[in-house]
């Protein structure tokens, strides 16, 4: 078992969340393929396998439990639709489809070459519930059950710039450090936040929160 691995394995358990060998080798696979595609286009800052391994891996698994309860209150655990805006490498939207199979997840970038990326990813990784898609958010006409990201924007621009893709019982994932309460206080009248859940990324010394956000049915 190598290094990756094992950091992995111990993280999972640190988060108590349960995975199967197959999808701990796409994990792997993925912070690999991250890895190589950063050599040539630059994905990522970040570029030292274990610092990757805490900062991108671990972090966005962080946010996995959260999501799957979520999912299964709603009734959503199989068939559900999440995009993920800003996504960049794929950071969470990729673990989130690694993590949840029955999601389908779209991840939609500005940046074309991280658009290719996600699809490259996709068929590396054989995940055919994963889409990239190179747009503006706000261009996407389709509808998400959750649309999240991870240090994309403010709250009141991510949820202004995405309000067209949320489906009428939709709701935000915003993945923050800090509890963000100059955001949450700037949000528009018709959003509300109705959690705020800290989190502990394994091997991170950081402050982590997931702000889940829908809009209210009355103004």
């Amino acid at each position: 078992m190598g290094d990756a691995e094992t950091a992995l394995r111990a993280g999972l358990r640190a988060l108590q969340l349960e995975l199967n060998d197959q999808q701990i080798a796409q994990l792997l696979d993925y912070q690999a393929l991250i890895a190589k595609w950063t050599q040539v286009y630059n994905l990522t800052a970040v570029r030292s396998p274990a610092e990757m391994m805490t900062h991108h891996l671990l972090d966005s698994l962080a946010a996995v439990p959260p999501l799957m309860h979520h999912l299964q209150q709603a009734g959503l655990a199989q068939g559900a639709g999440l995009l993920d805006v800003g996504s960049g490498a794929g950071l969470p939207g990729v673990v989130f489809a690694i993590c949840c199979p029955g999601v389908t997840v779209t991840c939609v970038d500005t940046v074309a070459k991280k658009a290719a990326f996600i699809k490259q990813a996709a068929l590396v990784l054989k995940l055919p519930n994963l889409t990239g898609l190179h747009a503006r958010v706000e261009s996407v006409t389709q509808t998400f059950d959750v649309i999240c990201s991870r240090a994309f924007a403010s709250l009141p621009d991510f949820t202004r710039w995405s309000v067209g893709a949320l489906a009428p019982a939709g709701v935000w994932l915003a993945m923050k450090g800090k509890h963000p309460v100059d955001e949450i206080t700037a949000l528009p009248a018709e959003v509300e936040v109705f959690h705020v859940e800290q989190l502990r990324v394994p091997g991170l010394d950081a402050e982590r929160c997931v702000v889940w956000m829908r809009q209210k049915t009355t103004v």
